[in-house]
């Protein structure tokens, strides 16, 4: 009996098999497509613009393999890739905006044969991907190509919203106006942009007004100072020079109007970024405050680089006036006035003149002195010193600007009221006497490379030269406050008419 059951249970087995294969042989399961899934890493960012967005997808087919993707940003235009990821860069316009990525994977059920034409679930693809050898855009017999099969119908999707944001804008710390300077002055500022400091393209300029469009430059966006200057005196508005950094070298091809001359001025700026989003104007100076550009009287500049004030400044001013150069010079206080960016500003300030009078007390600005100095007579510009130094001083500093031999100097605490200083080189240059007591004296030994010895002590007070000349005679050095050496025959009004009028050649 069990016997018979089992020869039942086979023969039942067997038909049913045989009436499956009947059905697979009279209806075939065709070539199934693909699906397609997308992923991001999780630090994918799309907040920044560009924005840099890392997509990963894959594909799986149930009877074969894939042999690549097609993807669309718009639905309409496909690419081909043989990988599965790719970095896309998403620009972001002024308005918010939504990209969306779609990706459908390929399977290897093509047809053997190369197709100009790949026509699928309602899209044409284009043509089958080849590697065209012979370069000539077109596929030629024995060329390789993909063999495009099923393309997932039902492309895999992903909504990228990406939202705009203004680029910001603000002054740097070290921009901090004078309420008054010559036609030459350094700005900063930091800007900054949520999508990216890179997508900040214009820095916007302005003088005065920003609703005239003419008034503005347009920087680089990377720009983050800038230092303005004219020379043109003939009218009471002028336009100013803008250079990159505060580099002369590094000049814009553009000039900034509207810088008013013996007026108050406002400067502007703003940032702006790639997709024309743009910050807020900020101005400088802030609400109730003047940055008034005085135009300058001629070409003669006083330097005081006084901290304690005495009477020198009326010293020197009734000396240029005596000379005919009255109401023809400016006075510089940079300790006062002190402008942002010094050491660019104010070499920028002096190459406004061609000669510079620049007079201290025992703590002179030595790092000013060694940035400018050189660059200035460089320039064109001629000066004279009549400057003191501290008691310690390292004469490789003081060599920075002035013709002197940095291994051997002199100095003394007091020097006496009625003490003469001579010219050792016999051309012109009148005695002085001291009218009172001068503290913390140094002298030099000149360099003779660079240098000509004039003023020295006859009476062995000490040694070396207490003043001296570069050998080009564009630069005057002495050690001792002149307005403290107009004893006797009073002649510190014949010491600058020799240096300024006979050496650097200035005329009336």
């Amino acid at each position: 009996m069990i016997k018979t059951v089992k020869i039942i249970s086979i023969i039942s087995l067997a038909l049913l098999l045989s009436s499956c294969f009947k059905d697979m042989v009279n209806n075939p399961i065709g070539n199934q497509p693909p699906k397609t899934g997308i992923f991001l890493y999780p630090d994918s960012s799309i907040s920044r613009q560009p924005s840099k967005i890392d997509v990963h997808w894959w594909g799986d087919d149930p009877d074969g393999f894939i042999v690549g993707y097609y993807f669309s940003w718009d639905g309409k235009h496909w690419n081909f890739t043989k990988s599965n990821d790719s970095l896309f860069a998403l620009q972001i316009g002024v308005t918010d905006t939504n990209y969306t990525f779609q990706v459908s994977a390929v399977d290897n059920g093509g047809n053997g044969v190369y197709d100009k034409d790949v026509f699928q679930n309602g899209i044409d693809y284009g043509p089958e991907p080849f590697t065209d050898k012979n370069g000539n855009g077109v596929w030629d017999s024995g060329e390789d190509f993909v063999d495009i099969g099923l393309i997932d119908p039902h492309p895999a999707s992903i909504n990228f919203p990406i939202k705009n944001s203004a680029p910001t804008i603000a002054w740097d710390q070290l921009t901090v106006l004078p309420d008054t300077s010559f036609p030459a002055m350094t700005f900063g500022w930091v800007a900054s942009d949520i999508d990216g400091d890179a997508t900040i393209i214009k820095i916007n300029v302005a003088l005065n007004d920003t609703t005239n469009p003419n008034n503005i430059v347009s920087l680089d966006g990377a720009v983050r100072n800038i230092s303005i200057r004219t020379n043109d005196f003939s009218s009471s508005t002028a336009s100013a020079d803008i250079l990159i950094g505060g580099l002369e070298s590094n000049l814009f091809s553009q000039k900034l109007p509207g810088l008013k001359l013996n007026g108050n001025n406002k400067v502007f700026v703003q940032a702006e970024d790639i997709s024309g989003a743009k910050s807020s104007f900020i101005s400088l100076p802030g609400e109730g405050k003047n940055w008034y550009v005085k135009k300058p009287k001629g070409n003669f500049l006083i330097v005081n680089d006084y901290v304690t004030p005495d009477n020198a400044p009326s010293f020197y001013s009734s000396v240029l006036d005596s000379l005919g150069l009255n109401n023809k010079y400016d006075v510089y206080n940079f300790h006062s006035q002190t402008p942002p960016f010094l050491n660019v500003t104010f070499l920028l300030t002096l190459k406004l003149f061609k000669y510079v009078f620049w007079y201290t007390d025992n703590n002179p600005s030595l790092d000013l002195l060694s940035a400018t100095t050189q660059s200035y007579i460089t320039a064109g510009g001629k000066i004279a010193f009549s400057m003191q130094f501290p008691q310690n001083i390292d004469l490789n500093v003081l060599q920075g600007f002035l013709p002197i031999s940095a291994d051997s100097s002199d100095a003394k605490l007091t020097l006496y009221s009625n003490t003469k200083v001579t010219d050792a080189s016999k051309t012109g240059y009148p005695d002085l006497t001291l009218t009172g007591n001068v503290f913390r004296v140094k002298s030099f030994y000149v360099n003779p490379l660079g240098g000509n010895p004039i003023y020295y002590f006859p009476n062995n007070e000490m040694k070396g030269y207490i003043g001296f000349t570069d050998s080009q005679k564009k630069m005057f050095f002495i050690g001792l406050p002149l307005h403290k050496c107009n004893s006797g025959n009073a002649n510190v009004k014949n010491l600058f008419y020799k240096v300024f009028f006979q050496d650097f050649g200035l005329t009336l």
